[in-house]
Parts: C-alpha cells; structure tokens; sequence
C-alpha cells in the first residue's frame, strides 16, 4: 500500500515515516495543507494520514475538497483535538477514522489495516500465488516449489506489484511508483537491475522463467511462464 501522510510536525512525520515504512507500507509525506491536497488528488494513494491543523490549509478543508471531488481515499484524521464535538466533526467533514494525539504507532497501523478492509483494497490479501511461486504477505516471505526465497524490501514490492497484476503488463512506472517514494528520481536502468535480480533469485534451479519482459511496454509474470535456454 501507499500511503500519504500530511503533517507538519517534523518529529511526527519522521516517527510515522519510519514506522511504516518498516512495516512495509510506500510513504510520501507532504508538510502543509495545500501540498498534501495537491498529492491527494493525483489518485495513486491507498489511503492517508491528515493532522488536522496545518498550516496553508485546514485538515478538515482537504478532507471536504476531496470528498466534493468523489475521490474516496480512505482518511486517517490525527489531531490533539480530542473532544466529542470535535471528533464528530471530523468525521461528518467526510474522515473514515479520527485518532487522537498522543496514540500507539501500533493503533494506527491497525486502524489502517481496518481502513483497506473496509474499502475492500488489499486489507483481505494474505497470500499471492502464481503457479508454484507463493508470497506471503503478512510474514513478508515467498518461496517458490516450497523452497524459500530471499528477498531484499524493494524486491518484496515489485514482486508484489507484478503478482497482483498477473498475467498483465506492469509497466515501469507502475514499478517505480510500488517501490519508491514521489520524490525519487531514478538514474539509469534500475528497474531492469532490480528485476535482473528477482529473477535470479525466483528462478535460480527451475527450468522456466516466471517474469517476463514485454517490449516497449514493461514485465508480466504468468504461470506458464518461459523455458529457459
């Protein structure tokens, strides 16, 4: 999942950055108001953590914006603001969740694993298969013909990306954007060193290829895969 997170706070961002990144999560974060909108509106986040005073513009603002433009991101608003009146309004402003400051980073992943359930996202996904190749994703492990593979944190999530859209065309920005942040500027082939990677490693002792290269368009990985020469 990607998330954005729009907070102002340095301290909190970089604890919520940190944080979920570990757990495995894509994080972009923006610093005031107007930015975190601008972000939000591109359509490419799973969901989004929102302090609720920020300067530029108010969280409750976006959160309105949004809503006014049908885009349904699930929001995670976090503020001090802790009273009743408080709480409600940010939930009738259109938030899916409010969480009150100071919090347990753990409530908040779990409330936003509630959020991808409930949005029917990727929260009820466990495990991908594709032919004899499994990723589990909770213990974030894979193994191919029951033979468990290694895999570095960005290999996780391009292997990831492509199972989820198996049988179809993954393009290179669709890599990019799974396995790095929006301010990322690639240099050179990294997409094709890291893909020369994965495969090495899924198919090092098997007669078949399971990622393929689809010229001029990006990878796909099938169950049938390529017989290797």
């Amino acid at each position: 999942m990607r998330i954005l997170i729009v907070e102002d706070d340095e301290k909190t961002a970089a604890y919520l950055t940190r944080g979920l990144s570990e757990s495995g999560y894509i994080v972009d974060r923006a610093s005031d108001g107007e930015t975190g909108l601008t972000m939000a509106l591109e359509g490419i986040y799973d969901a989004m953590i929102l302090d609720r005073m920020l300067p530029g513009m108010d969280g409750l603002d976006i959160v309105r914006r949004l809503r006014g433009d049908q885009l349904e991101l699930p929001i995670l608003m976090i503020s001090a603001l802790a009273t009743a009146s408080q709480r409600i309004e940010g939930l009738r402003a259109g938030c899916d969740d409010y969480l009150v400051k100071p919090y347990a980073f753990s409530e908040v992943l779990a409330r936003l694993e509630a959020l991808s359930r409930r949005a029917g996202r990727y929260g009820d996904i466990t495990m991908l298969r594709v032919g004899d190749l499994e990723l589990d994703l909770r213990r974030r492990s894979a193994a191919r013909a029951g033979r468990p593979i290694a895999l570095h944190h960005r290999e996780f999530l391009l292997l990831q990306t492509l199972m989820l859209h198996a049988g179809q065309v993954v393009t290179r920005s669709m890599l990019l954007e799974a396995g790095w942040n929006y301010d990322f500027e690639p240099r050179g082939n990294i997409i094709e060193m890291h893909i020369h990677r994965l495969r090495r490693k899924l198919d090092n002792g098997f007669d078949t290829q399971l990622i393929q290269t689809v010229p001029g368009a990006g990878y796909m990985i099938a169950s049938a895969g390529t017989r290797t020469p």
